[in-house]
């Protein structure tokens, strides 16, 4: 069984600004209640707001049995499922035009099982290969009070899979714990850090873990469009410093 990474934060590069960037401390559903009403319900609330600010960027996954929240520039997309028993693959999830990895040098070949590389269509049409990484959650059929929206689809990940929804600190980010160090993230509040004060400029951030692409080939420097940023995680009780793709945006 693979160890639990719990997250803490601590500045680092950006992509051309030397803003700073941590990844997530992961309360789990060991917490206790408290947490959960204060961490997970408030993720639900600033996860709408996210959907609400990009509206034409959600939408039905009907091949993944869910919903897909795309990034702006098309790049990514966050996918999570709405009925478990009948997700083909996984119920959280990201998929990723594999361009860049590819010419950073990405043998698909060497891609662990985690990982599937494929061709499909992005939100603009077009067909590109694309890399997918995600993790299944459960077995279970939800239940769900009238329509199967986008956002009781995420509340359902709340109510069951608490353990898979995190609180990163610094940025105050909630986010998706989506396996093997790879995550989705979103602000609590798209204008303001809760935490500094500072301007909130990192809406949303993609966060794959690197180490299964470079020992498939990829050079980390070279990756388009990817920041290659090294942060601070706590590890069976000791800090250690790791290194991340990151992929943010400011909706706002």
């Amino acid at each position: 069984m693979k160890r639990q990474q719990k997250m803490i934060l601590s500045p680092k590069t950006w992509l051309a600004a030397a803003a700073g960037l941590t990844i997530a401390v992961s309360l789990t559903a060991c917490a206790g209640p408290s947490a959960l009403d204060v961490v997970g319900r408030q993720s639900i609330t600033s996860f709408e707001e996210v959907m609400d600010t990009i509206p034409d960027r959600v939408k039905a996954d009907e091949e993944n049995v869910g919903w897909a929240l795309t990034a702006p520039d098309d790049s990514a997309r966050f996918i999570w499922s709405e009925d478990y028993s009948k997700a083909p693959l996984h119920d959280v999830m990201l998929e990723l035009k594999a361009q860049p990895f590819l010419d950073a040098g990405l043998d698909p070949e060497k891609l662990p099982e985690s990982y599937a590389f494929y061709e499909g269509d992005t939100l603009n049409g077009a067909t590109e290969k694309l890399l997918m990484v995600g993790k299944k959650l459960g077995s279970d059929t939800p239940s769900y009070q009238g329509t199967a929206t986008p956002l009781a689809a995420y509340e359902q990940i709340v109510d069951h899979y608490r353990d898979h929804i995190n609180y990163h600190t610094s940025l105050d980010h909630f986010g998706v714990m989506l396996g093997d160090g790879n995550m989705f993230e979103w602000a609590k509040d798209m204008k303001t850090n809760g935490t500094d004060k500072s301007v909130q400029d990192k809406d949303i951030v993609f966060v794959l873990n690197p180490e299964p692409l470079i020992a498939a080939g990829v050079d980390p420097e070279k990756v388009e469009g990817w920041a290659y940023a090294q942060v601070t995680v706590e590890l069976d009780g000791k800090m250690q410093e790791v290194w991340k793709f990151l992929k943010p945006f400011d909706l706002k």
